[in-house]
C-alpha cells in the first residue's frame, strides 16, 4: 500500500529542520519520501494506491504517551477529589479486584480510541492483565509498549521475565519494558529479584518514583534513602530506564538520573489533580536529563490528552519559578514527540524521515485556534487541542480520520460494551 500526502506543511521534528511545504510518501509501514517535487528522488516515485491532499495543513510525528494506565478508563470521573494514597486504597484497588479479561480488553480499546483523537501514536502502559491489553491494542493496530508492574499483590520477577521475552517477539507493534509499580507496593526482596532479571537481559527498568511527599518521606524513614537512591542502590538503574512523575527529586536524585542516563517522565495533569505537586522540570533539564510526557491514567487525570499535558508542563514551570520564559514550547513539543519515543525505547518512531515508521498525525490548521499562523509550534503547545487532530496514522495505517475510527469495531458497540461492563463492576 502506497500513500501520497501532498500540499502539506511538514514538521519533521528533526534537529535544525524548519517547517516546510512539501509532501510525504508512505510505502506499507514506512516513510519512503519526505521533500518537494523539486528533489532529485521525486522523479523515481511510481503510482500510488491513494493520494491525500493535505490542503495546507500540518503533517508531524505522533505524540508518545510515555506513562499511562489504559484500562483505568472504567474509573474515569468515578474516583475523584482524593489524595493519592486514599484514592488508591479506598477506590482504585477494591474496584480493580472485580476486573476480568473482557473488561480490560474493552476498557483498553476505549483508551486507544482516545489516544487516536489526541494524536497519540503509541503509549507506555503500566497495568496488570497484560495479555488482554496487548490483544486490544493489536486488534486496533495501535503501537503499544507494555511496562512491567511487579508488586507484592500481583506479578513476580519470574512472570516479568516471561512477558519480556514473549511480548518482545509477538509483533512489530508490541514491545515490553521491565518495571515495578512503586517502592511502597514492592518488597526489597522483589526489587532485588527484578534487578537480577534486568542484569540478565541488560534491560532498563521503570517505575513510579517520588510522586508524592509522603511516598518520598516514608521511603527515607524505612530505608534511609530516597526512592531514587534505593532503586539505584539495588541495581535497578544499571541498564537505564526512568521514573514516572519525579515530583520530589533531591539534588542527589537528579545526579543519579544524570549519571545513569535515566528519563524523567512528567505527568502534570495527574499531579495537579491529585495535589501531589509540581515536578522540577526546569532543574531536571538544566542537568541534561531527558524529559518525556505522560498523561497518567484516566482515573487520575481524567483525560488522555497530550495537548493539555504540554500546556501544563510549560505553564506550571512558569508559575513555579515566577519566570514567564521558563520551559519554552519548542522544548515541550520535543518532549511529547521525540523524547517520548526514546524513553519508551522505540526505534525509528521519533521523526518524519525516510526509513522511519509511518506514525504520523495531521493537524488541522484551519481551525480558529491555529490562526494566525505566526508560529505554528507555539500554536500547537499554547492554543492547540484535540479538535485540531484530523488524522492519526500508525505503521502506515490510518486509524482515525475526520472523526471516524478504523480499528475493526464500531465505536457505538465499544461505548455500549464499556458502559455495561462498568455498571456490572460498581453494582
Amino acid at each position: 500500500m502506497t500513500i501520497r500526502f501532498y500540499n502539506a506543511y511538514i514538521l519533521t521534528m528533526q534537529p535544525g529542520c524548519d517547517i516546510f511545504r512539501g509532501e510525504v510518501h508512505v510505502k506499507d509501514d514506512t516513510i519512503a519520501f519526505v521533500g518537494t517535487s523539486y528533489d532529485p528522488e521525486y522523479k523515481n516515485i511510481s503510482e500510488f494506491d491513494r493520494e491525500i491532499d493535505v490542503r495546507g495543513n500540518l503533517l508531524m510525528p505522533g505524540f508518545k504517551d510515555a506513562h499511562t494506565h489504559s484500562p483505568m478508563t472504567f474509573l474515569r470521573s468515578f474516583a475523584d477529589d482524593m489524595p493519592l494514597q486514599k484514592w488508591l486504597y479506598e477506590k482504585v484497588f477494591p474496584l480493580e479486584a472485580k476486573l476480568n479479561d473482557e473488561c480490560v480488553y474493552y476498557f483498553t480499546k476505549l483508551a486507544v480510541m482516545e489516544y487516536l483523537t489526541s494524536g497519540i501514536t503509541s503509549c507506555f502502559d503500566m497495568y496488570s492483565w497484560q495479555d488482554s491489553m496487548v490483544r486490544a491494542a493489536a486488534d486496533c493496530g495501535f503501537r503499544y509498549v507494555v511496562c512491567g508492574t511487579v508488586n507484592d499483590f500481583k506479578d513476580s520477577a519470574q512472570k516479568q521475565e516471561e512477558l519480556y521475552v514473549r511480548f518482545n517477539k509477538i509483533s512489530p507493534l508490541i514491545s515490553y519494558q521491565m518495571g515495578i509499580h512503586a517502592e511502597y507496593t514492592t518488597s526489597y526482596r522483589l526489587m532485588k529479584e527484578l534487578a537480577c532479571v534486568s542484569r540478565k537481559y541488560n534491560a532498563p527498568v521503570y517505575m513510579h518514583n517520588s510522586e508524592t511527599r509522603k511516598e518520598t518521606d516514608d521511603c527515607i524513614k524505612k530505608y534511609g534513602l530516597t526512592p531514587t537512591e534505593l532503586f539505584d542502590d539495588i541495581g535497578l538503574f544499571d541498564y537505564g530506564g526512568g521514573g514516572f512523575h519525579c515530583v520530589y527529586l533531591t539534588d542527589n536524585d537528579i545526579k543519579i538520573f544524570r549519571n545513569k542516563k535515566l528519563y524523567a517522565i512528567t505527568n502534570p495533569a495527574s499531579n495537579v489533580k491529585l495535589a501531589s505537586g509540581i515536578a522540577p522540570i526546569t532543574k531536571i533539564l538544566e542537568n541534561n536529563i531527558p524529559v518525556a510526557i505522560g498523561t497518567d491514567g484516566p482515573a487520575s487525570n481524567n483525560c488522555l490528552d497530550m495537548f493539555r499535558e504540554m500546556y501544563l508542563v510549560t505553564a506550571l514551570q512558569k508559575l513555579q519559578l515566577s519566570d514567564a520564559s521558563a520551559c519554552p514550547p519548542e522544548i515541550v513539543l520535543d518532549m511529547a514527540v521525540v523524547k517520548g519515543a526514546h524513553a519508551m525505547c522505540l526505534k525509528n518512531n521519533d521523526t518524519i524521515k525516510c526509513g522511519n515508521k509511518a506514525d504520523m498525525i495531521l493537524i488541522d490548521l484551519s481551525q480558529p485556534n491555529m490562526q494566525p499562523q505566526g508560529n505554528i509550534i507555539r500554536n500547537i503547545v499554547y492554543s492547540g487541542s484535540k479538535q485540531n487532530v484530523y488524522m492519526t496514522m500508525i505503521n502506515g495505517r490510518i486509524l482515525y480520520m475526520n472523526g471516524e475510527f478504523f480499528i475493526g469495531e464500531e465505536k457505538e458497540y465499544i461505548y455500549k460494551t464499556v458502559n455495561k461492563l462498568f455498571s456490572d463492576i460498581i453494582t
